[in-house]
């Protein structure tokens, strides 16, 4: 990165290690940084298509007994193990590291969210973050018409806001948040003695199914329609956010 952040920060940041006060900070500074926001980019689409390419394979016990007693029989003898020069192990990571950035690249476009991982991500510790006491909501109510005006003036948008407690999802409230370098609005449901937050905030983008996943133990799908980004995070199962998703996108 060409700017005064060092790689240490970044990279904690995209491991999530940062505490929320650190992560907001940073947030911030991705916002007005192109180089750090495109290095984080970069990192995080390596990263998901390590992943996604799923090249781990468990050794057998044989070989790992195999292994240590060549290892002990070494030690024994006063041999020591050969080694490969470290320019061979040096060109070696660096084919591995281009293969994966290569296919990364090509991966199906079905398999990659609507929204970035980074992003998602973002998603996730913001709903972590208003977990703590006195962070959950700015606007306390179960009616919509008190929820809906609450944003008048403080979103360069409307969000759509519906009351689902005749469905098992009451609203409970709603939130500014951050996300991505900008401000969102953040619906606040309950589900039975869960928590779960729609982040929502307007695109450009054309519609696009939903994509799930977990992270850090919570769950999270994330969608496109009408000109809306939504992103519902929670501990509930997937089966309830995709309910509650359904739910949405009917009103």
């Amino acid at each position: 990165m060409a700017c005064e952040q060092s790689h240490s920060v970044a990279h904690a940041y995209l491991d999530g290690e940062l505490d929320a006060v650190r992560a907001a900070e940073f947030e911030k500074h991705l916002a007005v940084c192109p180089d750090c926001a495109e290095a984080i980019a970069s990192w995080d689409e390596v990263r998901s298509g390590i992943q996604r390419t799923g090249l781990r394979e468990i050794a057998p016990a044989r070989l790992k007994e195999r292994v240590y007693a060549d290892l002990h029989r070494d030690r024994q003898s006063g041999q020591q193990l050969r080694r490969v020069p470290y320019a061979a192990w040096l060109a070696a990571a660096a084919a591995i590291v281009l293969a994966l950035i290569a296919s990364a690249k090509f991966l199906p476009i079905r398999e990659r969210s609507s929204a970035p991982p980074q992003l998602v991500a973002q998603l996730v510790d913001a709903h972590l973050r208003s977990l703590q006491p006195g962070h959950l909501m700015d606007v306390v109510s179960t009616d919509q018409h008190t929820v809906k005006p609450w944003f008048d003036g403080k979103l360069d948008f409307s969000p759509t806001v519906q009351d689902f407690a005749d469905q098992g999802f009451p609203l409970q409230g709603g939130r500014l948040d951050v996300a991505g370098g900008r401000t969102v609005a953040a619906l606040v449901y309950g589900r039975r003695k869960h928590i779960v937050s729609v982040f929502v905030w307007p695109t450009q983008e054309s519609d696009a199914a939903s994509q799930s996943g977990s992270d850090h133990g919570y769950q999270w799908t994330t969608w496109r329609k009408s000109g809306m980004q939504y992103c519902a995070v929670s501990d509930v199962n997937a089966t309830d956010l995709q309910q509650l998703q359904s739910l949405i996108e009917q009103h």
